[in-house]
C-alpha cells in the first residue's frame, strides 16, 4: 500500500514556476515507477510526465517537454515535478500516481494522490 500526498500548488503568472512535491509512504516507494497527470475542469485526465524508479528512465508530454522537469528522492520517498515558463493552459488539478511499470496511461497505476490546484494567470 502507498499513499501519496501531493504539495507545492498555487497561483503564478504566466511565465512563473512552481515546483510541485509528491511524499509517498510505504516502504516499497523505490520499487514504483511515479508519475504525474492533471486535469482541467470539464477535461479528461491527462498524462504529464513520469520517472522510473531509478530515475534512469523520464518521459513527458509534448506539451510541457523543454517546461517541466521530473525528479524523485527516494530516501525522502518523494517526486517532484519543476514546472517553468508556465501558461494559462496549465491550469488544472496536479496529480501524482505509483504504479509497477513506466507508462503514460492513468489506467496502469495503481495509487493516486488528492491532487493539488495549478492556476496560471494570464
Amino acid at each position: 500500500q502507498v499513499q501519496l500526498v501531493e504539495s507545492g500548488g498555487g497561483l503564478v503568472q504566466a511565465e512563473g514556476s512552481l515546483r510541485l512535491s509528491c511524499a509517498a509512504s510505504g516502504r516499497t516507494f523505490s520499487s514504483y515507477a511515479m508519475g504525474w497527470f492533471r486535469q482541467a475542469p470539464g477535461k479528461e485526465r491527462e498524462f504529464v510526465a513520469v520517472i522510473s524508479w531509478s530515475s534512469v528512465t523520464t518521459d513527458y508530454a509534448d506539451s510541457v517537454k523543454g517546461r517541466f522537469t521530473i525528479s524523485r528522492d527516494n530516501a525522502k520517498n518523494t517526486v517532484y515535478l519543476q514546472m517553468n515558463s508556465l501558461k494559462p493552459e496549465d491550469t488544472a488539478v496536479y496529480y501524482c500516481a505509483a504504479g509497477r511499470i513506466v507508462a503514460t496511461r492513468a489506467p496502469l497505476y495503481d495509487y493516486w494522490g488528492q491532487g493539488t490546484q495549478v492556476t496560471v494567470s494570464s
